[in-house]
């Protein structure tokens, strides 16, 4: 009996120990790709200063932002990793070379990506910020302990008014809880402010992600080479060869007055934009038929195949939810995998759960960079300073938390929520839940079809030409009718 008890203790130290190991195997490659995205984006002069302070100090905060950049790429792949490995104990359910991945390593995974988003949310990156805007109290003895000091008083002066708030909201909400939890500090209010915040990132989702699915369309079109019926790139290469002979000849001209400088400074920046332009266009015409003929098109069917399949499974979540109760989204503790599949159509239903759920993370990603509310954020080359660069990675770690919940609840994947991501209070609320279905379903559709009717005519527009008369071009400016004798026109 006793030799049979070390053998159970020596299978769970074993199964700790390797699940430790997965996860910071996992998080290591996970930081790295988030640091050499990092500093592909970063601005090299706030790091290469003459100021070893300030350097120490940029240095530091950019590795709280890797580290928050790491946790969001990982929350993307929480639910991708979860249910492939169902996938995968389906397909080999004995394999001696499977017993690694089992439901104990998927559960404790969200509860750290859950631990540490609650981390970098509440404390790292707000610590970051105030660290680098920091200068040390009056008085006191400068250098980076100086700084420190100064953030942390900051940090805690706002972890205070943020637990008021959220004290105040929770007593209004739910008034017996809240004064019986009023020392429940970790089991209580910090998980009701990552549902507050989580909420928020929902509902940041439900506004970029059907804007960012209308505008992946054009944003994949920007990148492919387009057939010629739907683009003259030689026409197009000869202006551009044009514009930049006239730049050259203007930046030829001497000058000594400061206005003619200024304006120089200016015409090189257009000059270096439509010289890029020109590069882009040359490798663009060397593309060959079947990449110009071929890729394009297939491109803008598989998007619009994956925009209308995210449509109809939204659609057919929201006739679930009228008359089953299972549909609705709901946390569960054991997730028992290698039992069934998540998917009515097995394997290739899952695979393409996962590709709905990373293409609606990129769609969200491309929306909320596209709206006019964020667009100072873009991050740009080797031109993005430290402070965009916590704002960019609280937005993505907030967008990336709530993916897990924003495709539950759109009935994406059956695969419930783990851990603390489902304890969420607004889960539970059917009409909540009910509503936002029908909010996405309704604007996704509407951004579809005003995206792809309108791209069919302009690009009927640019094909026959019509882009070039002196009106300005519009949808209502230009009838049918003058699309149909434009197109005779060109026949005959």
């Amino acid at each position: 009996m006793e030799l049979d008890d070390v053998s159970v203790r020596e299978q769970l130290f074993h199964n700790r120990v390797r699940e430790t190991i997965i996860c910071v195997l996992l998080f290591t490659s996970l930081y790295i790709l988030s640091y050499l995205i990092l500093t592909h984006f970063k601005k090299n002069a706030e790091f290469a200063t003459d100021d070893i302070e300030d350097a120490t100090v940029n240095k530091i905060a950019l590795w709280l932002c890797t580290f928050t950049l790491s946790v969001a790429v990982c929350a993307v792949l929480l639910l991708p990793i979860s249910i492939l490995s169902n996938e995968v104990l389906l397909m080999f359910p004995h394999s001696y070379y499977m017993q690694w991945l089992n439901g104990s390593l998927i559960h404790g995974l969200w509860n750290l990506v859950f631990l540490f988003s609650n981390l970098s949310l509440v404390f790292l990156m707000p610590f970051a910020y105030f660290f680098t805007e920091s200068e040390g109290f009056a008085g006191s003895k400068k250098g980076v302990m100086a700084r420190v000091y100064e953030a942390v008083v900051l940090l805690l002066l706002l972890a205070l008014l943020v637990l008021g708030i959220v004290w105040v909201a929770s007593a209004l909400l739910h008034n017996n809880m809240a004064r019986e939890s009023l020392y429940d500090l970790w089991e209580y209010y910090l998980p009701y402010l990552y549902s507050g915040i989580s909420l928020f990132g929902v509902l940041l989702l439900l506004l970029c992600t059907p804007f960012g699915l209308s505008r992946m369309f054009s944003v994949t079109g920007s990148l492919l080479v387009k057939p010629r019926l739907l683009e003259n790139i030689e026409e197009t290469l000869s202006c551009t060869a044009l514009e930049e002979a006239t730049l050259v000849r203007k930046l030829n001209r001497r000058g000594t007055s400061c206005w003619i400088k200024l304006n120089m400074e200016v015409e090189r920046k257009e000059f270096l934009n439509v010289q890029a332009k020109r590069l882009a266009l040359e490798m663009r015409r060397k593309a060959s038929p079947w990449q110009r003929n071929l890729g394009y098109p297939l491109a803008m069917l598989l998007l619009l195949a994956l925009t209308v399949v995210c449509v109809l499974m939204v659609c057919f979540n929201v006739l679930e939810l009228l008359f089953d109760e299972t549909a609705m989204p709901r946390g569960m503790e054991d997730p028992r995998l290698g039992t069934a599949s998540f998917s009515m159509f097995g394997s290739l239903g899952a695979a393409v759960q996962v590709v709905l759920i990373l293409y609606l993370m990129v769609s969200s990603v491309v929306g909320f960079y596209s709206s006019p509310l964020f667009t100072s954020l873009l991050p740009r080359v080797q031109d993005t300073n430290l402070t965009q660069i916590i704002g960019n990675c609280v937005c993505l770690l907030v967008l990336s938390s709530a993916l897990p919940v924003f495709s539950r609840t759109l009935g994406i994947t059956g695969f419930d929520l783990l851990g603390d991501f489902g304890r969420y209070n607004w889960l539970g609320n059917f009409y909540v839940v009910f509503l936002y279905n029908m909010l996405f379903a309704g604007l996704t559709s509407a951004s579809l079809i005003n995206t792809v009717t309108w791209a069919v005519q302009r690009e009927l527009i640019r094909a026959f030409g019509l882009h070039r008369l002196p009106l300005k071009v519009s949808r209502s400016t230009i009838p049918l009718r003058l699309l149909l004798a434009s197109g005779l026109s060109k026949i005959y």
